[in-house]
């Protein structure tokens, strides 16, 4: 069993089923990257696995324990933080308080401290803007500052969505190089990634979702190298 068990998950919104009994298994420790087209129900697994969506079906397994009736701050307590898609930090505060603001359960003030250090050693640039208002910030920098504040509370697994969305290829490399620094320290990563062979060279093992349904998955390396991968996923012909 994997550090993170989905089991034939079914979920959606108020209509019809998005995920259709997806199935998938996370290493300790690993990048794992989710592609897909639209609308296949890549974001909305990870909600469904964040405890934003209860699961119609199926279960969730985190470190062999049940968590797929869980709220939100129960499943961060557990030890999985989310960076959702979009621009989510707090604009008019400054970066400092951003990234507090990721810490607020924590009592002692002995390890806030030391949790800033992390955040400013993974992003030394958070530390130089850390007076800075978050909204005057650029996307790439706003993205690092969402992670940034991901760490506050020492997750053992993160997920992330569409970590590169609107970001210049520089800053995408930049965050997927931090991603490849947090599963360096023994951080799980899970992301959903609109750039599929980016994500994909980033990651150890890939998941292709389709129409709510698991479509293929395996060591990220074999599915680049895979001649339909290719072709529907990564915009390859040859």
């Amino acid at each position: 069993m994997g550090i993170l068990d989905v089991e034939d998950v079914v979920a959606g919104y108020d209509g019809p089923d998005i995920l259709k009994g997806v199935s998938i298994e996370l290493q300790e420790g690993k990048i794992h990257c989710i592609i897909g087209p639209n609308g296949a129900g890549k974001s909305t697994l990870l909600r469904a696995i964040y405890g934003i969506l209860r699961p119609r079906q199926g279960s969730i397994m985190y470190k062999e324990e049940s968590i797929t009736n869980l709220r939100p701050d129960q499943i961060l307590r557990k030890g999985i933080s989310l960076v959702p898609q979009g621009r989510s930090v707090f604009p008019n505060m400054s970066v400092e308080e951003n990234l507090l603001m990721g810490g607020y359960t924590i009592d002692s003030n002995d390890v806030i401290e030391s949790q800033l250090k992390k955040a400013y050693k993974m992003f030394p640039i958070l530390e130089e803007r850390k007076s800075q208002k978050a909204g005057s910030m650029s996307g790439g920098q706003q993205q690092m500052l969402e992670t940034g504040r991901s760490l506050m509370l020492d997750p053992d697994m993160i997920m992330l969505d569409e970590p590169s969305l609107g970001l210049a290829p520089k800053i995408s490399t930049q965050i997927f190089d931090r991603i490849q620094d947090l599963s360096g320290i023994g951080t799980t990563i899970l992301m959903v990634e609109q750039n599929a062979k980016q994500g994909l060279e980033a990651s150890d093992w890939g998941f292709v979702l389709k129409l709510g349904k698991d479509e293929f998955e395996g060591p990220a390396d074999t599915l680049l190298d895979d001649p339909k991968i290719k072709k529907l996923y990564l915009g390859i012909q040859k």
